[in-house]
Order: structure tokens, then C-alpha cells, then sequence
């Protein structure tokens, strides 16, 4: 199915920027400051290095059988039905992925922009979005990443420069106080929130490239662009906001773009923020969705996966309205339950996938 979708180097590029900065940007801040206290922006780029040695596996896996999906890798190295077994395993972290994102959206609206509208409507209508985009295929997202590109650096830019006056580097005093305990901790969290769950890119990587040449360097460059996004936002909301208000403000980054005040004019510019965000949480919606159904369709050998869309939209857009019964039990889950989780399922799985893989393809090669 995937061989039938080719996308270009540059689109592949974006996509891994937006889909690793996605929820990250707007709630990382206060996770990171919660436990690395003013060392966050600190945590932010051990947790940027640390995923770029998470690139390089999904990398390494990727090259070991350049034509298969994840899938098809899980089943050629682990045999067939446990490899259906094992897949089963990725696309439910899949389906969780989507529809905490849904729901990550939907709180940030009912909290913070219209409190008085429910839930329920803000979960249909982008979820709905969501997957007519997904139904559209992994071309077309590609392509509308490439156009709201630009529109995302300028926003980006240009909220990062009027923040510039309001920074205060004494709050980020003093340096690596608290130790490095919490900061390698706090750095978990990144790497868990941003570069772990990239392990779904296996899924189209590299067989859905137009060019193979370049694939794993474009998913470097990406990586790095979507990194260097959050380490800023990181720090500028510890400069700026301090790391006390950072930790308690369950969305930090959105706090801080109401700080922006240029001459008592412009000011109040904080929907900026929530429009960057809007672009990559739609992104990292729409591939985790696209892995729910692609997966799905690659483990029971069908051709197509547009008519998997539409039930799978539903039954996602109703699991995410209780997913997290309130948001005292998302924040517990996140802190103590996903990280072992994600871990399990980003590193130490394709860990044993890499291994196994290499050594079934020296034994065939013999």
C-alpha cells in the first residue's frame, strides 16, 4: 500500500519538525520546569541530543530493509504471527497517541479560550478535520505541510523577537543548582514527549521516500529544526516567566505569548502561540491517526486503508473524551505511567527489532 505513496525529501523534512515539536511546544515547558526547576532550557538540550541518538536507531532500522514498513519489518524478522503480535503493540500506541492529542486539544480550548463550550464539540470538529485529512493521504498532508511551513517560521519568528525585551536572565540563576538528577530526569520527559514516539515514522520511513539518498539526513535536519524550536520556547518561558510560574501553568508557552507588549499596542497577541500550535498538533493527529489505520491495513493485507478512516475516526474521537477522566489524572499519568511506557516502545523495542534485524539479514546473506 505505502509503495503506491511517495513523498519528497523537503515534505519528509517538515513533517518530522512538526510532528516532533506537535504537543510539545505548548506543555514540555512546564514539565521540564517542574522538575529541572531554571534548568530547564538545560533538560531541553540533553533531551535534544539524547533524541538525536533515538534518530539514528529508527535510522539504522529503516536502512536494514529499505522497501518495508514497520510492519512488514516486524513480520519478516519476527515471523509472522508474532509479528503481527508485536505490531498489534504499535498501532494501540498509535491509537492512544491520537487520542490523547485529541484531547490535549480540546482542554487547552475549553480551558484557556472557550471555557464555556463542551468538550465534546471541539473533539468532533478537530477530529473530523483530523481525519478528512488522513482520508485525503499521506501526499496531501505532506504537501499542506509545505505550504504552512513558511506561515510557521514567520509566526514563530517574530513571537520569539518581541518576547526578546521581556527577558529577565537573572530568574534562570543559579545554573545546575538542584544537581543533575533532575535534570537528566526532566530530560526523560523530553525525549518521552518529542523523540520517542518518532518510532511511528517507521512506518512510512524509508519506504514512502521519492529518494532513499538523503532520507536519514532529512530526518536528522527535522529533528534538530523541531529541537530548536522547543529548547527556545523552553527558555524563553524561564526567562521570562520564571521557573515557579512555568511549573504551575499547565500551559506555559500560551502565558508567555500574553507577555508580548510593544508600546502599549501591540499586545494581547497570544492566539499566535496557539495557531503555531494548531499547525503541529494537527500534524502529529493526522500521523498518528494515519498509523492506526495504515497499520491496521498492513497487518490484515488490504489494499487500501480509506475505508478503515471513518470507523476508526469514530471510535478514536470517542475513546479520547475518556482517556483521561480529568486532567489531575492526565498529569499523574504522564508523570509516572508514559514514560516507562513510551520507553518500552521506543527504545527498548526497536533496540531488540535492530538486533534481531541485523542478525537475520547477516544469516541470509550467508
Amino acid at each position: 500500500m505505502t509503495n503506491n505513496v511517495k513523498i519528497s525529501i523537503r515534505q519528509f523534512t517538515i513533517l518530522m519538525m512538526f510532528y516532533t515539536i506537535g504537543t510539545t511546544i505548548l506543555v514540555i515547558p512546564s514539565t521540564l520546569a517542574a522538575d529541572a526547576k531554571q534548568n530547564a532550557w538545560i533538560a531541553a538540550i540533553v533531551g535534544w541530543l539524547l533524541g538525536l541518538l533515538i534518530v539514528y536507531l529508527y535510522f539504522s532500522i529503516g536502512k536494514l530493509y529499505p522497501q518495508m514498513t514497520l510492519i512488514g519489518f516486524l513480520e519478516h524478522t519476527l515471523g509472522k504471527w508474532f509479528g503481527k503480535l508485536v505490531s498489534l503493540i504499535f498501532i494501540t500506541f498509535s491509537f492512544l497517541g491520537a487520542s490523547t492529542v485529541l484531547f490535549y486539544l480540546a482542554n487547552f480550548m475549553t480551558t484557556q479560550v472557550m471555557p464555556e463550550t463542551p468538550i465534546g464539540a471541539f473533539i468532533i470538529l478537530f477530529a473530523a478535520l483530523v481525519f478528512m485529512g488522513v482520508r485525503l493521504g499521506l501526499e496531501v498532508l505532506s504537501r499542506s505541510a509545505e505550504i504552512l511551513f513558511p506561515w510557521f517560521l514567520i509566526l514563530f519568528v517574530v513571537s520569539s523577537i518581541l518576547l526578546i525585551p521581556e527577558i529577565e536572565i537573572q530568574k534562570m540563576k543559579p545554573i545546575m543548582e538542584i544537581g543533575i538528577k533532575p535534570t537528566i530526569k526532566a530530560a526523560l520527559a523530553y525525549i518521552g514527549t518529542a523523540s520517542l514516539p518518532l518510532v511511528l515514522i517507521l512506518l512510512i520511513f524509508p519506504s514512502a521516500l521519492n529518494q532513499k539518498k538523503g532520507a536519514g539526513k532529512a530526518f536528522m535536519i527535522g529533528t534538530l529544526l523541531g529541537g530548536i524550536c522547543i529548547i527556545l520556547i523552553t527558555f524563553l518561558s524561564i526567562s521570562i516567566l520564571g521557573a515557579d510560574f512555568s511549573s504551575r501553568n499547565m500551559y506555559p508557552s500560551y502565558a508567555l505569548a500574553k507577555q508580548i507588549n510593544i508600546g502599549n499596542f501591540i499586545q494581547r497577541v497570544e492566539i499566535l502561540m496557539a495557531g503555531m500550535w494548531f499547525m503541529t498538533i494537527f500534524f502529529k493527529a493526522s500521523f498518528y491517526a494515519y498509523g492506526v489505520v495504515a497499520g491496521i491495513t498492513q497487518l490484515f493485507g488490504c489494499k487500501d486503508y480509506r475505508p478503515f478512516v471513518f470507523p476508526c475516526g469514530m471510535i478514536i474521537a470517542a475513546y479520547s473524551l475518556v482517556v483521561y477522566p480529568n486532567v489531575a489524572y492526565m498529569m499523574d499519568f504522564d508523570s509516572t505511567v508514559y514514560i516507562p511506557y513510551v520507553i518500552t516502545i521506543g527504545l527498548l523495542l526497536p533496540l531488540l527489532l535492530l538486533v534481531i534485524g541485523s542478525i537475520r539479514k547477516k544469516m541470509s546473506s550467508r
